[in-house]
């Protein structure tokens, strides 16, 4: 469990991992912490003294990288278990989640294992987020957000667990990604001919972001690390090309529209608008429509934000980095 300030939902987080049905004497929890500055690990530590006496082992362990992969990387080296189960600190995992990943993992010949997971809000702003971040129109074709019904492979996963020898096969977590590790890990695993399967039975609930602004910023370094991601391995799916293209595509048409003064170049941007607004109109049409308000905003943050941190990623890997890298060897030539 990488956490770092996640004060408000590690106990429960914990404690669902703490009650599972699976075998207490075959498990062992290690909450990784990335030097928290609020009370996560005073929390994780009253937990563990006051622990039942047949729960799990819990090792509190520090992370002084402070970010999430280090803090895996931390655990992977730390764990003594066949299985390795990612989980963070503010999901909850349904009380089978471990032995459902155990059985489907020794009746497949898939390498990872993982699930549909629920998004949830806690006020009528964080709804209707979860409920933007759970439609295909918000996502795309990311199945373990919008697939519940069916088995399937997919590219990637929430909380997955994995055997023991993918980590021995491809290596531990790549460092450099601050965010999306877990899509860069997995693309490397399908790489090498890895499988990841998506098992409805394997169940979880993710808290979403409370306010507009914290999921812009969110999806913001999303496309930031995607980039990166793409300009280090490939594209591990096109679907998040889509976005940086809506941006490339409506900017360009807002540009031109203004420089010659030809409405029709904003076309593309009433375009999306009228899908935006349908499709916050479908999905309050499921969740309820007190969440209309709110939906068309949350879909935009999503698609722009991604779209917007892909560019600026692209172009901090891309340009900036490498003429730092050629001003720092045009020193060390010139000494």
């Amino acid at each position: 469990m990488p956490v770092r300030n996640e004060v408000r939902h590690i106990q429960a987080s914990l404690d669902a991992v703490l009650t599972q049905d699976y075998p207490a004497g075959r498990m062992e929890v290690l909450v990784v912490d990335g030097m928290s500055e609020d009370e996560t690990r005073e929390i994780v530590r009253r937990t563990v003294e006051h622990r039942h006496p047949g729960a799990p082992p819990v090792a509190l362990l520090d992370n002084p990288s402070r970010i999430v992969p280090a803090g895996l990387n931390i655990g992977l080296r730390r764990a003594r278990g066949e299985v390795i189960i990612r989980v963070d600190g503010h999901c909850e995992i349904a009380r089978d989640y471990i032995r459902q990943c155990v059985r489907s993992l020794a009746r497949t010949d898939a390498d990872c294992v993982g699930g549909p997971i629920e998004t949830v809000g806690e006020t009528p702003v964080a709804q209707a987020i979860a409920a933007a971040m759970s439609s295909p129109f918000g996502v795309g074709n990311a199945a373990f957000r919008t697939t519940r019904d069916r088995e399937r492979p997919v590219d990637t996963v929430a909380f997955g667990a994995y055997r023991r020898a993918v980590f021995e096969r491809i290596g531990p977590f790549d460092e450099e990604f601050v965010r999306t590790q877990d899509a860069e890990f997995n693309y490397r695993l399908i790489r090498a001919g890895g499988r990841i399967l998506l098992i409805p039975v394997i169940r979880s609930m993710y808290y979403s972001r409370a306010t507009l602004r914290s999921l812009w910023r969110q999806y913001l370094e999303y496309g930031f690390w995607k980039a990166r991601l793409v300009q280090k391995r490939g594209i591990p799916s096109w679907r998040q090309l889509v976005p940086p293209a809506l941006v490339l595509t409506v900017g360009a048409g807002l540009a031109l529209a203004v420089l010659r003064g030809q409405p029709a170049w904003l076309v593309p941007g009433w375009a999306y608008v009228g899908a935006n607004l349908l499709a916050s109109a479908s999905t309050a049409s499921r969740r309820g429509w007190r969440f209309l308000p709110w939906l068309p905003a949350a879909f935009a943050a999503i698609h722009f934000a991604f779209g917007m941190g892909f560019w600026k990623g692209l172009w901090t890997f891309g340009v900036v980095k490498r003429l730092r890298w050629e001003r720092s060897s045009s020193s060390l030539v010139g000494r």
